[in-house]
């Protein structure tokens, strides 16, 4: 008996057909071919030792994704990946991220100043993107623009940070609470108690204009201690700070 191949909507196959992403590519390709694809597939067959990351390329093109479980080769538990509700479809994704209103990134951009919410580097409106505080695969997917504060603007650099940390918190694999969310470096930058559940603190300093002549005093003066600049920097605040 030959196997049953499913029938997708147009919509769906002219979607897929638009994704440039090479890694998402090979999950979707996989799962139509196979019915689904496991964390040994992506690891072994493809190469990729992070499979959640390749899982999460493709939800951020707008394809749901349903994690299970099933059998290694050795009998192991493993997760796998197939398609979750094709009619819950987004299409109003490009490159990872919801084409959210130009006056929703207006209105986020007039709030921070034109400044990612992060590091508080001045960008050009195109170099931010908007992001969610609290991941969408902790507190959903939502493009709902009514909740201004649920968002925040990212430059390229920091959203890339913020992903990586994010995929190696333990609340992101097993808690998914979104309050931790909340009380995260990443989610609250200016008010935070944790960085993925480590008691650690940041800070992301930028030199503009004519501050650069400080920067650069500070870099001779680190350079001829031979200590790296941020642990030149700390060392100045300590010694101001027992002043």
């Amino acid at each position: 008996m030959s196997k049953k191949v499913p029938i997708y909507p147009p919509e769906f196959l002219a979607h897929v057909k638009s994704i440039n992403n090479k890694r998402a590519k090979i999950v979707i390709d996989h799962i139509m071919l196979h019915g689904f694809i496991t964390t040994e597939d992506l690891e072994k067959t493809y190469g990729y030792s992070h499979p959640p990351r390749a899982a999460r390329d493709v939800r951020e093109t707008g394809i749901p994704l349903e994690t299970f479980k099933v059998k290694s080769k050795e009998g192991k538990s493993i997760a796998a990946y197939k398609f979750g509700d094709i009619s819950k479809l987004q299409l109003n994704k490009v490159d990872g991220r919801i084409l959210f209103p130009k006056e929703f990134k207006k209105k986020l951009s007039e709030q921070g100043k034109g400044k990612c919410f992060i590091c508080n580097g001045e960008f050009e409106d195109r170099y931010l993107q908007v992001d969610h505080r609290v991941p969408y695969e902790i507190g959903g997917d939502t493009t709902d623009t009514r909740n201004i504060g649920a968002f925040m603007l990212l430059c390229g650099s920091c959203n890339r940070a913020k992903s990586w940390s994010c995929e190696h918190c333990d609340n992101w694999n097993t808690q998914k609470n979104p309050s931790y969310c909340l009380q995260c470096y990443w989610g609250q930058p200016t008010n935070y108690n944790h960085i993925a559940l480590k008691p650690i603190r940041r800070m992301d300093l930028h030199w503009n204009g004519d501050d650069v002549k400080f920067y650069d005093a500070i870099k001779v003066l680190a350079d001829h201690n031979r200590i790296d600049m941020p642990s030149f920097v700390k060392k100045l605040i300590a010694v101001r700070a027992k002043q």
